[in-house]
């Protein structure tokens, strides 16, 4: 039975690959999405890119000032959006930004959970609440949203785009809270993706690496905190480790367009999901000695913000700047 059993799974692997590249492209002309995490950085650029494939967007954050920029900003690319203010911590204020999104579009197709935070420092510096808050933010604010909009997206044959990180495939030093958050949020993809199938409803997971996207300002550092974010800030905007934004959100739409289950974002991304597969054990030693040339811990419990941690170094960094400036992140 062996030849049999192997001749018909190979049949129908064939079959799905077929399937695939049959496949049409989703049209996102006319389509509303809902972007959590909209008023800055990756998700401003994504809104940009979705409204200029033709799709409506609702930008969400819990910021109005921030939001109304962004909104501007799409607009005056002649994109159509709207602001909507929630908490993505809280399951209510998503249901009524879903609620809004419809109120004012008359329907909603797809969502973006985009919303996160980062938290930079040694392990033995951060404490049990970081985690417990990034795990708020990073991966069940992802299964709120989907929740909340599940009943609009069945009937719609819409989709769910989250974004993971490279850091779900192996965990980076010093992003401890982060790599595990980002861990849940890609099995939260993979397990979405197969239960909402039957309704029509297709998740696609992204897993970028370093973007220039000017978040850096935003990391939540601890430890030695200059020079944690000094670390940061630099190879957050080194062009050949780094991704720029609109060339990050071209890729991230069209993993979602293609209705991809994964889509790996930016060269370095792809390298670390070989190398963790192929080498796990030699990935985990690399990532070993990486540690031992950061920071030391300083055994304080104490937290900056990365825009208050700035050096001459990371101030002057004219990438950085430039990225800040046309992200909303000032």
């Amino acid at each position: 039975m062996r030849g049999p059993a192997r001749l018909l799974l190979g049949a129908g692997a064939a079959l799905l690959a077929a399937r695939r590249l049959r496949a049409r492209p989703y049209d996102l002309s006319g389509k509303v999405v809902l972007i959590t995490g909209g008023s800055r950085g990756l998700g401003l650029a994504l809104a940009r890119e979705l409204t200029g494939r033709g799709a409506r967007v609702a930008l969400l954050a819990r910021d109005a000032a921030e939001l109304d920029r962004a909104v501007q900003d799409v607009r005056a690319r002649g994109g159509q959006a709207i602001r909507v203010v929630a908490d993505v911590t809280d399951a209510a204020s998503l249901e009524r930004a879903v609620q809004a999104t419809v109120a004012h579009y008359g329907q909603l197709d797809v969502v973006v959970s985009n919303a996160g935070i980062i938290q930079a420092g040694p392990l033995t510096d951060m404490t049990e609440a970081d985690f417990e808050h990034i795990m708020q933010v990073n991966g069940f604010a992802a299964l709120r949203v989907t929740r909340a909009a599940l009943p609009h997206l069945k009937r719609a044959g819409g989709r769910v785009l989250i974004v993971s990180s490279v850091a779900a495939k192996a965990a980076i030093p010093h992003l401890g809270p982060y790599s595990v958050s980002k861990f849940a949020s890609y099995g939260l993809g993979q397990a979405l993706r197969a239960e909402l199938a039957p309704h029509g409803v297709t998740v696609t997971t992204v897993l970028p690496a370093l973007m220039r996207t000017g978040s850096a300002r935003q990391v939540t550092v601890r430890g030695q905190f200059e020079k944690e974010y000094a670390v940061f800030a630099t190879l957050d905007n080194v062009p050949l480790l780094s991704l720029d934004a609109p060339r990050a959100a071209r890729q991230i739409v069209g993993a979602l367009v293609r209705g991809d289950s994964e889509a790996m974002i930016g060269g370095p991304a792809h390298l670390l999901r070989w190398a963790s597969a192929l080498a796990p054990g030699l990935t985990a030693d690399v990532m070993a000695l990486i540690q031992r040339t950061l920071p030391d811990s300083t055994g304080r419990p104490d937290a900056r913000r990365g825009a208050q941690a700035e050096t001459p170094l990371t101030r002057g960094n004219p990438i950085k700047q430039a990225a800040e400036r046309d992200l909303n992140q000032l």
